[in-house]
């Protein structure tokens, strides 16, 4: 899952992207409406966690823009304008969901994971190919009936393959899905964690690579 959180207090901003990356998730922050809509323009994301007062352009302002989208991200509005009529207000721009602050961090993961299971592209909630079945509701997976114990990295992986089958990722699809802007395209994580899961996956192997092209599930 990406996600972009939109926050221009910036100690906050790296907070939750330490968290939520910590719960799995490939986060890019943005500390203005303009980085914002920059990134929005390059990248697909499957949540923004957006707040509303921002400099440069208002959180309502970019808050229509992806609603207008025809492949858009879904938006949880997170703000200290936490009255009836602000959470109104907010929905009525296109919002999905609106979250007053302070607010406590798990419900916060709640939410976004809920918000992706509702994104009109997100697929079927249990994700079940070659004996392996993968709930990421619960952050469960199996290989044919056998609990699997992966590293939230090596989880996400899992994820994004599964989503994709049978079609291949190539590093840099699994670097954006995974990681985030940040990750060095000429790094070896995504081999070195792809050896990991295999490891753990045990036999017969079922994920292929085919140089040149990418990794997916057989």
């Amino acid at each position: 899952m990406r996600v972009l959180v939109v926050e221009d207090a910036r100690s906050l901003a790296d907070t939750l992207a330490e968290g939520l990356r910590d719960q799995g998730m490939a986060v890019d922050l943005a500390y203005d409406g303009l980085e914002a809509a920059a990134k929005l323009d390059l990248n697909a994301y499957d949540v923004v966690i957006l707040d509303r007062d921002l400099p440069g352009v208002h959180g309502d302002a970019l808050c229509q823009m992806i609603t207008e989208r025809d492949e858009r991200a879904m938006v949880l509005m997170l703000t200290a304008a936490g009255s009836p009529g602000d959470r109104v207000a907010g929905l009525t721009l296109g919002a999905d969901d609106y979250l007053a602050k302070p607010f406590h961090f798990p419900e916060l993961v709640l939410r976004i994971r809920s918000l992706a299971r509702r994104r009109p592209a997100a697929r079927a909630r249990v994700l079940r190919t070659a004996g392996i079945e993968l709930d990421p509701a619960r952050r469960t997976v199996t290989r044919d009936g056998r609990p699997l114990e992966l590293s939230v990295k090596e989880f996400a992986l899992l994820e994004a393959l599964l989503r994709a089958t049978p079609a291949f990722l190539s590093t840099e699809e699994l670097l954006e899905q995974v990681w985030d802007e940040h990750a060095d395209p000429l790094t070896n994580t995504v081999t070195v964690t792809i050896g990991r899961l295999r490891r753990k996956l045990g036999d017969p192997p079922i994920i292929t690579t085919t140089p040149g092209v990418g990794y997916r599930i057989l």
